[in-house]
């Protein structure tokens, strides 16, 4: 039988400045979907550099309003992981406008968070090349990579994975917790090696915020 091939894919979460105030609550449903946030941002965007992001829709109608909200104060950005992640990110984001959102997917984030179509709270890349254009702007530094698959991902999991899990479990063993599937995703949490690198010093491109 042939072996099943792992991929994990990446992509950009950029929490808006409509929803900045919501970044704990936002995150949390986040992990609870299954992501990994393996970096994370907060900023200020200059227009220069909204511009840039967005160029893609410059022209549109819209446009002068939405460079004028993401500019409008700061911002969190995410690059997160799983597998199939920019259709898993978008399908929890719901329509791009969130009055409409609100009728037709009222569990989205867009719906709970945002308002209307400019200020709908949460972006999200809509494709592979989108998603590592933004992510290389946002985190220059990261290289956007496949994850191992076939016997890559075993020697991956027997290396890095195993061993923080085995202590884990032994622990648990000890310990006898009255909810152990519970402890132990509390613990793995408390003891992730891949823990993501949180960075919110001063930077110039774009500009970091200090909260």
């Amino acid at each position: 039988m042939k072996s099943a091939r792992i991929f994990v894919e990446s992509t950009l979460a950029i929490i808006k400045p409509d929803a900045f105030d919501k970044e704990i609550e936002i995150e949390e449903i986040i992990l609870q979907s299954g992501f990994t946030i393996v970096q994370k941002r907060k900023m200020l965007l200059s227009p220069e550099q909204a511009s840039e992001f967005y160029a893609t829709h410059s022209g549109k109608m819209f446009y002068p309003s939405l460079m004028a909200h993401l500019c409008s104060g700061p911002l969190v950005a995410m690059m997160l992981t799983r597998q199939s992640a920019i259709k898993q990110w978008n399908d929890l984001l719901g329509p791009s406008d969130s009055e409409k959102a609100k009728e037709t997917h009222p569990k989205s984030l867009r719906a709970i968070y945002g308002t209307d179509k400019i200020k709908n709270a949460l972006h999200g890349s809509d494709c592979f090349n989108t998603a590592e254009r933004e992510i290389n702007f946002m985190f220059p530094n990261v290289t956007i990579e496949p994850f191992p698959a076939d016997q890559a991902a075993e020697d991956y999991l027997s290396k890095f994975v195993n061993p923080t899990l085995l202590i884990g479990l032994t622990e648990m063993c000890k310990l006898k917790p009255a909810k152990p599937t519970i402890w132990l995703a509390d613990w793995l949490l408390a003891h992730n090696p891949n823990s993501p690198a949180v960075n919110e010093g001063k930077v110039k491109k774009p500009a970091e915020c200090n909260f």
